[in-house]
């Protein structure tokens, strides 16, 4: 565990000194990444000009939601898009093969060497809107809810590397499979609002089929006393088991590799 951490450590620092190297690109960037944020929260503030609530969830409940969809969206873009990107090139150019003979763990370091450093603006300015909800709601979050809402950022954290992961492994089989990504963009985009606006079948899909609901709207109900017991469970659950699939279907498609040697 402590040999992987300083790993990290190496991979980010390279990383950071690399985007460091254009100032102007990392600013301009970030100042993106705030405006689209502030977009999101504009488009929520003129939709309650006109009513109370939208799935049971009143505006500075919304909020947070939409706090924790900026937190995943920079989680995404800045520690999983990059290394996808460049196994996706790996595997297509027959290049993975210097992967595999890395003194490290194939899974660990296809996943996390590279980082896009200015997307952690998003999971900074997502993590503003939500201290300035609950400020705006005057909600000071219990032990216990906090406890439960840590659970549930680690479930969300999981299930959305195992989803990339899962894409990942993809590349060993299809040529090209940038596209998958943009699928799951498009499911991603609904987890923007509560999963309760959308319809019975809808609501379900976006639960256990492609677990969105895992990543914005429960941890945002577990903050606010919302959360049922079951859905603690339940997240817990898919968590369990999509690491351990997951993590079984890349050991097949590290068989199924034909390096460019072979």
């Amino acid at each position: 565990m402590l040999k992987h951490l300083k790993l990290l450590g190496v991979f980010w620092r390279f990383s950071i000194l690399s985007e460091l190297e254009y100032r102007v690109n990392f600013v301009t960037n970030a100042m993106m990444s705030i405006f689209w944020l502030v977009w999101g929260v504009i488009g929520a503030t003129i939709f309650f000009a006109y009513r109370d609530q939208i799935g049971g969830w009143t505006y500075y409940q919304v909020l947070l939601v939409i706090g924790l969809f900026s937190i995943f969206t920079g989680v995404m873009e800045a520690f999983f898009r990059p290394n996808i990107t460049a196994m996706i090139e790996q595997v297509r150019e027959g290049t993975f093969d210097f992967v595999l003979v890395k003194p490290v763990n194939a899974q660990f370091y296809s996943s996390f060497h590279s980082l896009t450093m200015w997307r952690i603006v998003d999971i900074i300015a997502g993590a503003a809107v939500i201290v300035y909800a609950l400020a705006a709601m005057h909600v000071i979050p219990t032990l216990a809810q906090l406890l439960v809402f840590a659970t549930l950022m680690l479930i969300a954290l999981i299930l959305v590397y195992c989803i990339w992961l899962a894409m990942m492994t993809m590349s060993f089989w299809f040529v090209k499979v940038d596209n998958f990504a943009e699928l799951f963009y498009s499911f991603y985009e609904a987890a923007r609002y509560p999963v309760t606006v959308y319809g019975t079948w809808i609501r379900a899909a976006l639960t256990f089929v492609i677990p969105i609901a895992f990543i914005t709207t429960f941890p945002a109900a577990a903050l606010i006393g919302l959360l049922q017991p079951t859905e603690l469970v339940i997240g817990i659950g898919l968590a369990v088991l999509l690491l351990v699939g997951t993590n079984r279907l890349w050991k097949i498609a590290i068989r199924s590799y034909a390096s460019a040697s072979s």
